[in-house]
């Protein structure tokens, strides 16, 4: 994948839906540390949202400075509680410092812009 060097993803796994070919922007370092996350985690990241357009943002509801508009952000689909345990000690291995958890989904971002967080949903 060009000069980001990726082992377990291609870009277009975070196309916004409405625009195909705009995981493109998503953020060099954010994807480098999932990445590695998914090296600890050693088990698939299902990738439901990464970067989103301002639009797709507002039609699902995002908040207005959302960390997938600037591609520093990704939902990661969640099957059960091992998975979401597996997966969230894999991503705070490697710094991510930003971090909601839904039943369903964990959310993760690496934006410089925001405060370190941990929410639920």
């Amino acid at each position: 994948m060009g000069s980001y060097n990726l082992n377990n993803f291609t870009l277009d796994e975070f196309d916004s839906p409405d625009h195909k070919g705009s995981g493109i922007n998503m953020q060099q370092s954010f994807l480098v540390l999932l990445d590695q996350a998914r090296d600890i985690a050693q088990t698939p990241f299902k990738i439901t949202s990464g970067y989103r357009t301002a639009e797709h943002n507002a039609k699902v509801g995002g908040v207005l400075n959302s960390s997938h508009t600037k591609g520093y952000a990704a939902d990661i689909a969640i099957t059960s509680s091992l998975q979401r345990y597996i997966i969230l000690n894999a991503l705070l291995k490697v710094g991510f410092d930003r971090i909601g958890i839904a039943d369903s989904f964990i959310h993760v971002d690496n934006d410089p812009d925001k405060s370190k967080a941990v929410w639920t949903y």
